[in-house]
């Protein structure tokens, strides 16, 4: 049987692709105060801005293609049984052909029902106002903003739990619960932990072992790694 290798990424590994990050401007995500775009109060209080910066994303996203960090963690599903748990919402883990994906945060190219959050559509063009659900409820991003509960989380927990090995890769570790998983992981499986700008991880029972590279080298090292415990 292969060994499980379960995989934290966020902001980081899309970034090299062109995806911005808030966390690295001062809380403005594409010139947009992230309160404004990504709570459920900024929904009620101006939903035109949050369509139309979805809208934006969305388009963005047809613009770029997964790096070299994304197909590296696809091709180590030829030697691992590989869980990606995501903070990103976008599809480039999909496009560079990872097979097992959690979305901690929603996703970009789907959305769901402002009323009924079980009602989820693929939608891979704008959303206006007047796409409804079947009740004629206006549609949303299928984004979990700051706030929301992380649907997503039990299933990410119990993953984790079962994890021969756990990287983490360019997140901040700043954002929970998606940072809180580290915790959820055996005492005895290693930890590898890729960032360019590394922050020290309080309380941690586990070996670990930093890479401070950006995510598509530190990938390719943790590849290297991996496969010399093959």
């Amino acid at each position: 049987m292969k060994k499980k290798l379960v995989v934290l990424t966020g902001a980081g590994i899309s970034a090299e692709s062109g995806i911005k990050t808030f966390r690295d401007s001062d809380g403005l995500w594409e010139g947009h105060n992230v309160m404004d775009v990504a709570t459920p109060q900024g929904w009620h209080k101006n939903p035109a801005l949050v369509l139309d910066f979805y809208n934006q994303r969305r388009q963005q996203l047809k613009e770029v293609q997964p790096n070299l960090g994304h197909h590296i963690l696809a091709e180590l599903e030829n030697d691992f049984d590989v869980y990606i748990i995501t903070q990103n919402v976008d599809d480039l883990h999909e496009r560079a052909g990872s097979t097992n994906i959690i979305h901690l945060h929603g996703q970009l190219l789907k959305v769901r029902s402002s009323r009924n959050e079980n009602y989820i559509l693929d939608w891979h063009d704008d959303l206006n106002f007047g796409d409804v659900d079947q009740q004629g409820n206006q549609l949303r991003p299928h984004i979990v903003w700051f706030g929301e509960q992380v649907p997503a989380l039990e299933e990410a927990i119990t993953i984790t739990e079962q994890a021969d090995y756990f990287a983490v890769i360019g997140t901040s570790l700043q954002v929970y619960p998606a940072a809180g998983l580290i915790n959820f992981t055996p005492k005895k499986t290693p930890i590898y932990y890729i960032d360019p700008k590394p922050i020290k991880i309080p309380n941690l029972r586990n070996s670990l072992e930093v890479i401070p590279n950006i995510a598509s080298e530190g990938v390719r090292i943790l590849q290297e790694k991996l496969q010399t415990n093959l």
